[in-house]
């Protein structure tokens, strides 16, 4: 998958104050000299934000935000939710809602095809870079091309955390034949523990029963990954 630069984007981040770079003078630097993917969620938003205010440092505003957009629920509502933070103008929230509005016209139903682990890993790199475990679920239809990528938990993973009522509420609503699961490993280790293992077994029941094919689930880590298909944990 290549990662594309909106020449928008790009202009709205070269205005950013310089009190905003004293906080945070890396990041924009990094993102120039090795590519904006090695950046986390919470820093991409901190580029689109611009500027904290006082008493709220734009890093702040940025973990806010993006856990606005881990529920995001459409344009209207995330929209709604952006305007309820501090620090989050009318402008800075349209400017946001356009960003992901773009990403998903550029790679919703972009006819991606996933037909093995590696051919996932582009979807999911940036989220091997996190600090905290992400699950993540991609629906796929009957010719495994990818119609959307929802992150469906944060945090320490188990049976409640996980539930197959949360994973499988989306790809229900995309009318999907397939999913492949995701989690990452902030440890750095690829291998899956046991709670790995019995939640994946029991996300494989749940997706028989409801006719959905669980193609994969892969662990990433920022150097590595682990696919259950190929260990052959999914038979």
């Amino acid at each position: 998958m290549k990662f594309v630069e909106h020449p928008v984007t790009l202009s709205y981040i070269g205005r950013i104050k310089a009190d905003c770079e004293n906080k945070k003078p890396d990041i924009r630097e990094r993102a120039q000299k090795n590519g904006f993917d090695v950046l986390d969620s919470i820093e991409l938003a901190a580029l689109l934000i611009g500027c904290g205010t006082k008493g709220n440092p734009v890093m702040n505003i940025a973990k806010e935000v993006w856990n606005c957009a881990l529920n995001y629920q459409g344009s209207k509502h995330f929209m709604q939710q952006l305007m309820k933070i501090k620090g989050i103008s009318a402008s800075k929230a349209c400017c946001l809602v356009a960003a992901v509005e773009l990403g998903r016209r550029l790679f919703a139903g972009s006819g991606e095809k996933i037909t093995s682990p590696r051919d996932a890993l582009p979807f999911l790199q940036h989220y091997a870079m996190q600090m905290q475990e992400h699950f993540i679920c991609i629906s796929l239809n009957g010719a495994h091309e990818v119609l959307k990528l929802r992150v469906v938990a944060v945090g320490t993973l188990n049976r409640t955390l996980v539930h197959p009522r949360e994973v499988f509420s989306g790809p229900l609503q995309d009318h999907c034949a397939a999913v492949v699961l995701c989690h990452n490993h902030p440890s750095g280790t690829n291998k899956p523990s046991d709670d790995d293992i019995q939640i994946t077994n029991r996300l494989k029941q749940a997706a028989d029963i409801l006719g959905i094919l669980l193609l994969d689930h892969i662990i990433i880590t920022r150097t590595d990954y682990f696919s259950f298909a190929e260990h052959f944990l999914l038979e």
